[in-house]
């Protein structure tokens, strides 16, 4: 597609120009409610921290203590010299969390996604997709030689209609693949619609749970938690990026079979470097606070019901539900460079938000994707929505 620099630069210049191209703004301290950044003190609203574990004591502690006793890194992949006793302890911790067999690491949930659809369905399957699922699915589903099938967001019937198109189509063995919460709008999957369905048609179930584990639904077990169909997901993906301490590493957890052979052939995790022991050390203590966080997930709800509650009073147009991911949406023709401008205005007025437009989302429908965390007070909430007001009204 691109030849040479100069068709590179005349890309650039056409990002610019339609007001899509992103800036990143650095940061010059630790993740928090409030951050430091080159413009001063800013109350953060666009982190995944969803718990306010990114900067936890106790976990940076953990963190700490790891590294005189696992060393910094281990530079190896896992089959080679690169498992730890605590990698393995991690992967069990996971597995119990989240009731399933066994759980496998991975460098991110990007490549937990990127490496399952290969190594589980072939030709004489289908893959079943929802419209809006996140970028690393869609990928890792065009690694995979099965036939595909996808099904517009949330929408039922469509799946219905797919589904009966991959049994037409003579698939062997048929998965249905969903994001547990869709990141850039905040719903939540119908998962016993789609479990209803995967019966009727004896597939399989794949979630994607990176928006929700830690923090939805019992003990913080995730959106099939919270449904209460645990035990008809057949496959959960999810982070240690997000709520789970904000670091990096994701996961697969499922049947033993599933991850064991996952462990022979799934090529990301074969020929990437193992996690960090200190982020493992992490990780494991993210997780045993994550299962005790009832008040911070009480809190998380609450302060996100106030957030809502008070932009809709001022007039402010939302992305419907009861996720800490809100959207404020800005649509129309205009509507990601108006975003971007206030978002930048934000920032001056002491609130970090980020402003979201196409290719992320579709076009005409640019959004400052809320998000916000147990470590955010009453006051942070109603700081935010009057810094909203008064970008806005600068014009």
């Amino acid at each position: 597609m691109y030849a040479n620099k100069t068709q590179v630069e005349e890309t650039l210049q056409q990002i610019r120009e339609a007001g899509l191209y992103k800036e990143e703004r650095p940061l010059f301290g630790p993740q928090g409610a409030r951050v430091a950044t080159e413009r001063g003190e800013a109350l953060n609203f666009c982190a995944n921290n969803y718990l306010g574990l990114a900067d936890d004591s106790r976990i940076v502690a953990a963190s700490r203590d790891s590294l005189d006793r696992w060393g910094y890194g281990l530079s190896s992949v896992r089959f080679i010299c690169g498992t730890q006793e605590q990698h393995l302890d991690l992967e069990k911790q996971i597995a119990a969390y989240l009731h399933r067999d066994d759980a496998i690491l991975f460098s991110s949930c990007y490549d937990a996604n990127g490496g399952i659809f290969s190594v589980l369905f072939g030709p004489d399957d289908a893959i079943i997709s929802d419209a809006l699922n996140h970028a690393s699915l869609i990928d890792g589903i065009r690694l995979s030689k099965a036939k595909r099938f996808r099904y517009a967001n949330r929408d039922m019937e469509d799946l219905r209609n797919q589904l009966q198109a991959a049994r037409d189509a003579g698939a062997v063995t048929t998965v249905i693949v969903t994001d547990g919460v869709f990141s850039m709008d905040g719903y939540y999957a119908p998962l016993p619609q789609i479990c209803d369905l995967a019966d009727e048609f004896g597939a399989l179930v794949m979630v994607d749970d990176s928006h929700a584990t830690g923090f939805v639904g019992p003990e913080g077990r995730g959106v099939a938690a919270m449904y209460g169909v645990e035990d008809r997901v057949d496959i959960l993906t999810g982070t240690l990026g997000k709520a789970l301490g904000g670091a990096s590493g994701g996961y697969v957890a499922a049947h033993q079979a599933i991850v064991d052979l996952l462990r022979q052939r799934a090529r990301p995790y074969l020929f990437s470097n193992t996690l960090a022991p200190s982020i493992v050390a992490g990780a494991a203590e993210a997780i045993t606070l994550a299962r005790a966080a009832d008040g911070p997930r009480e809190h998380l709800e609450k302060v996100s019901n106030l957030f809502r509650t008070l932009m809709e009073e001022a007039g402010f147009e939302l992305l419907p539900g009861n996720h800490p991911i809100i959207a404020v949406m800005f649509p129309g023709e205009d509507g990601a460079r108006t975003a971007t401008t206030v978002a930048s205005r934000m920032l001056e007025l002491g609130v970090y938000v980020t402003a979201f437009s196409f290719p992320v989302v579709p076009r005409g429908e640019a959004r400052i994707r809320v998000q916000l965390s147990a470590a955010h007070s009453e006051e942070d909430v109603q700081a935010a929505v009057e810094a909203f007001k008064a970008a806005v009204a600068l014009g």
